[in-house]
């Protein structure tokens, strides 16, 4: 690629951006200058506290506390990348290569450009300033050898960068079918959260609680110090780890500069700019069989249904006359049938949706720790007192998992919404359809965890019958306030994440607020154990009976007030369906 193509492309990309910030107006504009700034300012930051921590801090310390916090650099920067590669699973190209091709430009000019752009980000800007000036500050302070650390650092940046970018080429090639491609994104998603708590599930079952009073439990012996004196003998594990895996190359490499051995820094920093080198070229041929067809895609098998009807049977040959309606022919008892119907198609869509799997395993994954730390602590048991609020945050807290559903109900149909437009169905039966459709989820993802909590904290029965009525308060309460903040702050989410698209400023802040005040208005739910424990401390009422009995209260307030202001929302929804059609079904680049 020429000097001259590069600056068209970069000018173009510049005007494109500009263009888009000033679509989205003024304040848009200004918070996007806000962020630049704190990003440069970060920048310069981290890249100024890295030197004097190099130059002053780290001047004389022993070689364990260097390797200490390389470490922690180290894997916070992996923590902040994982989690910004996570945001945005999929590749994001700074510019289209389909596009590119019809031009007389270089393939592999394109891909460099769209790499070093797409890694351009809060954990490269952060945390790259922060090694190169700390590397430098070392070698200030301790002597020039330490400059290998230079290499050593940019390397590990370089690798990570290479890696994550062949992976996500890859994941382009992987997901093009949708069934898999949200398998795909749920899975990454889960398997993110799961590691990132296993450190806090195996440090709570492992770890060993202190022995009862008057129980007298003889000392270990203590481990010898490992050759050197620098690291106990127990640390030897550890130290094999900093040669085998890459990720900790940076702290042994630092460690053996300050014990005045240059060769593990050298190698590891030839090995980090190998492993990249590698990553990147495998990117670059995985992106160029993409885009020339060749993905490698074997001829699938036909299903069994398929070769029956090459062999000329019918799919009753097969199945034989179906016996029962399907799931969509079923109708609610109790409902009008069109509400009957929304309702069951809404929460199939629900069932499919890769955004809905993410939000609901994420919130319940969260919970894993908790549970782990309750069930093998020393005593599990709590105050009578305590046990109707454990109950009620039981079937609360994980409610939040779902308030993005409840908060946005239209912005996961997009183009799906121009249905509900144009069907005949009043609004108001519309958006109890929408709220039903999520009541199976709520009322399974609250009973799974009560049930928990119940054998883990043994909870009495009456808490847990009285638990579940405020189940229904707090399901009921968040129906209600998301329909109107659906309503009143529509927008879009992109299919596959639960992201939104870019929207204006004034959005963004109101989605904020949306937020904050359904997090304050369910609080509500815990007036009756609240109620409970005052009828029990005035001696009139066991604080289970008193909980069941204004839970039961409460649940019937908000039911009257749902139905209240169902017709009214529906009124509402007539009124601004055309605003929200165009603002669900605009994709915005």
């Amino acid at each position: 690629m020429h000097w001259s193509q590069l600056l068209t492309i970069l000018w173009l990309r510049w005007r494109l951006s500009r263009n888009q910030w000033s679509r989205g107006g003024l304040l848009n504009a200004v918070i996007a200058v806000a962020v630049v700034v704190c990003l440069i300012t970060g920048a310069v930051g981290g890249a100024l506290a890295g030197l004097l921590v190099g130059l002053f801090a780290l001047a004389k310390v022993s070689p364990g506390i260097l390797l200490a916090v390389w470490d922690i650099t180290t894997f916070a920067f992996l923590l902040v990348w994982t989690i910004g590669v996570l945001s945005e699973i999929q590749r994001s190209e700074a510019i289209d290569i389909g596009k590119m091709l019809h031009l007389p430009v270089s393939l592999r000019g394109v891909f460099l450009v769209n790499y070093a752009a797409s890694h351009l980000t809060l954990s490269i800007i952060l945390f790259g300033p922060w090694m190169v000036c700390l590397s430098i500050g070392l070698a200030l302070s301790r002597g020039l050898a330490m400059l290998w650390l230079l290499p050593l650092s940019l390397g590990l940046l370089f690798m990570v960068t290479a890696w994550t970018y062949y992976v996500r080429g890859w994941l382009v090639i992987l997901m093009r079918n949708p069934r898999r491609y949200r398998a795909v994104v749920a899975g990454i998603t889960l398997a993110f959260v799961l590691l990132s708590q296993l450190p806090n599930l195996l440090m709570n079952t492992s770890h060993k609680y202190p022995p009862a009073p008057g129980k007298q439990v003889a000392a270990p012996p203590k481990e010898p110090a490992a050759e050197g004196g620098h690291l106990p003998a127990h640390f030897s594990t550890l130290l094999w780890l900093h040669k085998v895996v890459p990720f900790m190359w940076v702290g042994n490499g630092a460690m053996s500069l300050a014990d005045d051995s240059a060769w593990p820094a050298a190698l590891g920093a030839a090995g980090t700019l190998a492993l990249g080198g590698l990553g990147l070229t495998c990117a670059y041929r995985s992106t160029r069989r993409f885009y020339e067809g060749r993905t490698g895609k074997t001829k699938a098998r036909r299903s069994a249904k398929e070769k029956a009807v090459a062999a000329g049977q019918g799919p009753e040959t097969l199945a034989g006359p179906r016996s029962r309606r399907m799931f969509l022919e079923r109708t609610v008892p109790g409902l009008p049938e069109e509400t009957g119907a929304l309702a069951l198609t809404v929460f199939r869509s629900l069932l499919r949706a890769t955004e809905v799997k993410m939000a609901l395993a994420t919130g319940m994954l969260a919970f894993l720790p908790l549970f782990a730390m309750m069930f093998f602590s020393h005593g599990r048991t709590i105050g009578t007192g305590a046990r109707p609020f454990a109950a009620t945050a039981a079937v609360v807290l994980p409610l939040f998992g779902m308030t993005q559903l409840m908060l946005n109900q239209f912005g996961f149909d997009r183009a799906g919404f121009r249905m509900l437009v144009l069907s005949p169905v009043p609004r108001w039966q519309i958006l109890l359809g929408k709220n039903l459709a999520l009541a199976p989820v709520a009322a399974s993802i609250g009973l799974f965890v009560l049930l928990l909590a119940k054998f883990v904290l043994a909870i009495p029965w009456l808490v847990i019958v009285a638990a579940c009525l405020q189940l229904g308060t707090a399901f009921f309460l968040l129906s209600m306030l998301g329909n109107f903040f659906s309503l009143l702050v529509p927008y879009r989410i992109s299919p596959g994440s639960l992201r939104p698209t870019k929207v204006p400023a004034m959005t963004s802040i109101l989605i904020v607020v949306s937020h904050l005040l359904l997090s304050t208005a369910t609080g509500s739910v815990f007036l009756a154990p609240i109620c409970g424990w005052l009828f029990a401390s005035a001696g009139l009422l066991p604080a289970a009976v008193a909980s069941l009995l204004f839970s039961a209260i409460e649940l019937a307030i908000i039911l009257a007030l749902y139905r209240l202001t169902l017709p009214v929302l529906g009124d509402l929804l007539q009124k601004r369906e055309k605003q929200i059609l165009q603002v669900v079904t605009r994709e915005v680049e």
